[in-house]
């Protein structure tokens, strides 16, 4: 039974703007057992990545005026998609042959990589946000809170 990583995709696929690709353990334990491949199932994640920039500037409702900024945005999410597929290629090379500790490594530099696409993400996007109007911010943050808690029901005030 293969169980899927969402903490690593969840937020990178609409906060750390990666692409619509699932990791996935070859078992449901923990992610650091020397069992445990991650593996790309989907190599045209150029195509979900432009798919999930299009899908995220529909949601914006991004303007022509916001159209430069949004460029910004967009190139983040693609540049960090490439670092995280190379990250994942690099734990994928070692899955087979290589030690306990190169793998926790590996893993630890998707981590990594992860949590640095999300702090790329939120500057290129704070500026965008800082510059849309108040009903707009209003949106995005629906937007964003919406995806971060998907599945789950979001309490309103």
């Amino acid at each position: 039974m293969k169980a899927i990583v969402p903490v690593l995709f969840a937020s990178t696929l609409f906060v750390g703007g990666a692409y619509a690709q699932s990791l996935a353990l070859s078992n449901s334990a923990s992610p650091t057992s020397s069992s445990h491949a991650l593996t790309k199932p989907d190599a045209n994640y150029s195509v979900e990545v432009e798919k999930h920039i299009k899908d995220l500037h529909a949601k914006l409702k991004i303007t022509p005026a916001e159209e430069s900024q949004w460029a910004t945005v967009a190139q983040t999410m693609r540049d960090n998609a490439a670092e995280l597929d190379s990250a994942i290629s690099k734990r994928d090379t070692l899955a087979n042959h290589g030690t306990a500790i190169e793998d926790l490594n590996a893993y630890g530099d998707i981590v990594q990589v992860h949590a640095n696409s999300i702090k790329k993400l939120s500057t290129a996007f704070s500026d965008l946000y800082d510059s849309m109007p108040d009903n707009q911010k209003k949106l995005a943050d629906e937007v964003f809170t919406q995806r971060a808690h998907e599945g789950k029901k979001v309490a309103t005030k």
